[in-house]
């Protein structure tokens, strides 16, 4: 179990390197952590700069997204990530951005299609897509509400075999067991998002890639038989 403090820290270097990723622009993106023997998530305070933040700027609060501590208030998509806390029980951080390529399909309302092998290798096929949210749900609470449109897209789709999601007509998430491996899903996302818009621009209808080829890529990766990378000693 974590202290607040420990907590605070994981979220804000999760938040720098997710600002030195290159996904960022402005104050558009966050990152939360999650300690769950504690009851507690870490996140960036809404709507400040990257460049001004601390550790101790980072907010902690309960999972149903209160404020427990901290001088600021949460970000405005903490509703989110506590509601994919909720949904998701293997998970440990969650990652927001409007990072550009990733957000045209979200706008789009398109999936991202799994077109290669570096799609493969971080995600079991396509990244989807929700459906748009009603009028009631976005003049409701919003950003829960966003979090339940992707409770529901994934109510058949394995969140660790597809770790991340496109907002309809907004944006990405991504998530991971820890706050590093939730960013550089993002970064993932991102790439392969770039690499399909040129994908198709190349060949428009380009069919997704061989089935048998995204579970071999995928696995070597992933799951107990996976051999990609070293053992630990």
């Amino acid at each position: 179990m974590n202290t607040g403090a420990q907590l605070k820290q994981q979220a804000y270097e999760a938040n720098m390197l997710l600002a030195n990723s290159g996904l960022v622009v402005l104050t558009f993106g966050n990152v939360s952590v999650l300690d769950r023997a504690a009851g507690l998530v870490a996140i960036k305070p809404s709507g400040v700069s990257y460049d001004a933040l601390s550790a101790e700027d980072m907010v902690l609060t309960d999972l149903d997204g209160s404020r427990v501590d901290g001088r600021l208030m949460p970000s405005s998509d903490t509703p989110t990530h506590v509601r994919l806390y909720a949904a998701f029980d293997a998970i440990g951080a969650v990652v927001h951005t409007h990072s550009p390529f990733a957000t045209a399909f979200a706008q789009a309302g398109r999936p991202i299609p799994c077109l290669g092998t570096t799609h493969a290798d971080g995600f079991r096929g396509e990244i989807p897509v929700t459906r748009k949210m009603t009028v009631a749900e976005i003049t409701g609470a919003y950003e829960r509400e966003t979090g339940n449109v992707i409770a529901e897209r994934f109510q058949t789709i394995d969140p660790g075999e597809r770790p991340g999601v496109l907002v309809h007509g907004h944006g990405p998430f991504a998530w991971g067991p820890t706050g590093p491996a939730a960013v550089q899903t993002a970064c993932m996302m991102e790439l392969v998002a770039k690499m399909a818009c040129h994908a198709l621009a190349l060949t428009p209808g380009l069919e997704p890639l061989n089935a048998h080829l995204v579970d071999r890529h995928f696995l070597r990766k992933h799951g107990p038989d996976a051999y990609y990378g070293q053992k630990p000693e």
